[in-house]
């Protein structure tokens, strides 16, 4: 299994000292803490898109790739969750030099993310719980992976944004994810998590699945040759914490109609 946690544990203890202020550098890590039932331990938190419910009054350190680093270091965490496309290798230098504990995660498979669930949940005093969640996700996913289990997987192609065209490479958990479905990203081949591709090259690759973002972008692949059905996707599906497994299995649904 490819590496899933690049670990600097500075001065991470044991669950009888487990981290007490935590700051979150992604939505995905934000709601595996949630899943685990560490929320409380939250003291900081980046803002992309709306926030889980509960979370309202818990400060800010930014935006997605605008990290306020003076702000970070005002709240005093003993722990950072970072995703490292969340902010810019400058910052994430600086952020190796500070002496807090940090857990960078970057799960490139369903496997992976369900042991990230299970790391991630240690440091806040809630192993158990994490070790259960894991659990539990494992076997939904075998169970969809068999249900949708194919001789010949469906060639799919996933659409991130049609101006300019980005899909998923193959080391992109997403691309992990599709084959839970019984497909093959058909840009697979490629080591860019969000490559940019042309059109005509997903015409050559004759798609007989296409995934989009939404019902505008579904509606704007009327006008081209395509023998495949187009799917809205599923938002969740990009957000690689505990609910990516349902999202899945609505996204198999869609994708094996």
């Amino acid at each position: 299994m490819a590496r899933l946690l690049a670990c600097l544990l500075l001065a991470l203890c044991t669950t009888a000292g487990a981290a007490q202020r935590v700051v979150s550098l992604a939505p995905s890590l934000t709601e595996i803490v949630i899943e685990v039932g560490g929320q409380d331990r939250l003291v900081g938190i980046l803002d992309a898109g709306p926030r889980p419910s509960g979370l309202e009054a818990v400060p800010s350190v930014g935006r997605y790739g605008q990290l306020d680093m003076e702000r970070l270091l005002a709240l005093n965490p003993d722990l950072i969750l970072l995703w490292p496309g969340s902010v810019g290798p400058a910052q994430r230098a600086q952020l190796e030099r500070l002496n807090i504990a940090t857990l960078v995660a970057e799960p490139h498979s369903l496997e992976d993310l369900a042991a990230q669930i299970e790391q991630i949940a240690e440091p806040l005093g809630q192993g158990a719980r994490g070790q259960a969640l894991a659990r539990g996700l494992r076997q939904r996913l075998a169970d969809l992976r068999e249900r949708y289990r194919r001789s010949v997987p469906l060639r799919v192609f996933y659409q991130v944004w049609d101006a300019p065209l980005y899909t998923v490479g193959g080391g992109q958990i997403i691309s992990d994810a599709l084959s839970a479905c019984g497909g093959r990203n058909i840009f697979a081949e490629l080591a860019l998590p969000a490559p940019q591709v042309s059109l005509e090259s997903v015409l050559q690759r004759d798609p007989q699945v296409i995934v989009v973002p939404n019902q505008a972008q579904a509606n704007a692949w009327g006008k081209w040759p395509i023998r495949g059905r187009v799917i809205v996707g599923d938002p969740g599906i990009e957000r690689p914490s505990g609910q990516m497994i349902e999202a899945l299995s609505r996204l198999c649904e869609r994708i094996n109609p």
